[in-house]
């Protein structure tokens, strides 16, 4: 499809175009790091937005409301409410502690090494898991897109996101976020009242017409279709809730902006874009079951991962069935570079610095020691992504939300509110939670299944939800909490007043 292909190249040229003028800029591990830490409050929410806006968003949402009808959208209800854990409890206090990673935060009350070393740890198995997810998207939609092999378009992804990370920096990564975002905005606006047009823009007459388009019939809008278990629906929405305030890619973020006023006003726009957004996905996804068919989505992608390119072909045509696809292209290279650069920079600023070289290690060696490592997340992402083809990516980032809200959040929250948390406590936390998550999904039925070709593996999975979090985050808080207590090592008060009074107003 030429249309398409053309499209595609565009989307990649301007991009390019943004990381060569931003590794222009980019000659400090401030600037790699956190751009400077110059971006605007609107700036920033845009570019959360696009951090945040990702291809499960776009891709998986949409695809799991048309296949599975109420229980797609919990993923929309939860990726937004999390916002508010974001803005009253993250938010303020991570820019106020933190300089350039999640681990800065931490170490401000725990100066020791092995804390900012199970902190890297965090972010780059979350930043992994949640690339994956990206990836997978990625593959699909290039296949669809441009007819290539699956292997073929995860390798392309892959390339093209290390070389925003390795030579632009945060700059570049959050030029193409805000890019991305007003792209995707506008695409998922038009889609939208093409939908609502066919129903005459009357959201009553779609809910009714609902109730008879899909093989579900009247089920298709009552909760159950997918998540039989109560007990996966309420572990599912406990990860999306509590884990975007421990997704390392977006909390980096907070540190792009100049002080604690310009991150929280930051979060506000970026909740208004994403609220409407997510609003947006009901129409992509009821749209996609009417206009394009149960059958169709499934035989395109078994994870509905592609209704909402198919939905724009259907409705406007292979132009803008291309234009969709291309921005759904953006949306994927925008999160991937986010995750890429957020796992580099753990690596390079907590693990090699802190505790290699002791702190003394020059801008120059971390600014090259991240952008290796740039290249080995990308490279190990790639090779996880090409046995995750058969999953639903909405799934996938849901995973990644589980292990971020056991693994970071428990930590996080200790670290500003308990005035006895210790060392030990912080690194007992973060391994438990991280542990019991991983551990979980591994054992679970997105992984294993009787039936052949239905996941991963073949076979019986001993652990009976798709997603952890019911289990994972409590542990990862009682993991905390016991570390703590069976520590003979008393809590730094006068260390804990410190973080108090910093936290809250930035001295």
């Amino acid at each position: 499809m030429n249309t398409a292909f053309w499209l595609f190249l565009a989307i990649v040229a301007l991009t390019l175009v943004i990381t060569y003028y931003a590794a222009r800029k980019t000659n400090s591990t401030n600037e790699f790091y956190t751009a400077g830490g110059g971006l605007t409050g609107w700036q920033n929410g845009l570019a959360i937005a696009g951090d945040y806006m990702s291809a499960a968003s776009f891709l998986g949402i949409a695809g799991t409301i048309a296949l599975a009808g109420f229980d797609g959208f919990f993923y929309s209800i939860g990726f937004l409410v999390a916002y508010l854990v974001v803005l009253y409890i993250v938010a303020e206090p991570l820019r106020n502690l933190g300089k350039y990673t999640v681990a800065d935060m931490i170490a401000a009350r725990f100066d020791e090494k092995r804390v900012r070393g199970v902190a890297a740890i965090n972010t780059v198995v979350i930043s992994t898991f949640y690339m994956i997810a990206q990836l997978v998207g990625a593959g699909l939609l290039i296949k669809l897109l441009l007819g290539w092999d699956y292997w073929l378009s995860v390798l392309v992804v892959g390339l093209l996101m290390t070389i925003y990370v390795v030579w632009g920096g945060m700059r570049a990564t959050s030029w193409v976020q805000i890019i991305k975002a007003v792209l995707l905005m506008a695409g998922t606006l038009v889609l939208s009242l093409m939908v609502l047009g066919k129903f005459h823009f009357s959201i009553t007459d779609m809910f009714e017409q609902m109730k008879t388009a899909t093989p579900l019939k009247e089920a298709f809008l009552n909760p159950g279709n997918k998540y039989k278990n109560p007990l996966d629906t309420l572990s599912l929405n406990l990860a999306l809730v509590l884990g975007t305030a421990g997704l390392p890619h977006i909390l980096i973020r907070f540190f792009t902006v100049r002080d604690a006023k310009t991150a929280r006003s930051s979060v506000v726009y970026a909740t208004w874009i994403i609220g409407i957004f997510y609003i947006m996905t009901i129409f992509l996804g009821f749209g996609a079951a009417v206009f394009v068919g149960h059958e169709k989505i499934a035989a395109a992608d078994k994870g509905g991962n592609m209704a909402a390119p198919l939905l724009a072909q259907a409705l406007g045509g292979d132009f803008f069935f291309a234009f969709i696809a291309a921005v759904a292209f953006a949306t994927i290279l925008a999160v991937v570079t986010g995750l890429v650069l957020s796992a580099a920079s753990a690596f390079a600023h907590d693990f090699y610095n802190h505790i290699v070289r002791g702190g003394k290690a020059t801008e120059k060696e971390q600014m090259n020691v991240a952008r290796w490592a740039a290249v080995g997340v990308a490279v190990l992402s790639i090779i996880l992504a090409l046995a995750a083809s058969k999953l639903n990516v909405a799934f996938l980032v849901s995973v990644a939300f589980a292990i971020a809200a056991s693994a970071n959040l428990p930590v996080i929250v200790f670290t500003i509110f308990w005035r006895r948390f210790n060392t030990t406590g912080a690194v007992t936390g973060m391994l438990s939670g991280l542990m019991s998550a991983v551990i979980l999904v591994a054992a679970s039925p997105s992984v294993w299944n009787v039936k052949e070709g239905a996941a991963i593996f073949t076979g019986e999975p001993w652990f009976p939800l798709a997603n952890p979090g019911i289990l994972s985050i409590p542990l990862g808080f009682l993991g905390a909490y016991i570390g703590t207590l069976l520590s003979k090592k008393k809590a730094d008060e006068r260390k804990f007043q410190e973080i108090v009074v910093k936290a809250n107003i930035g001295l």
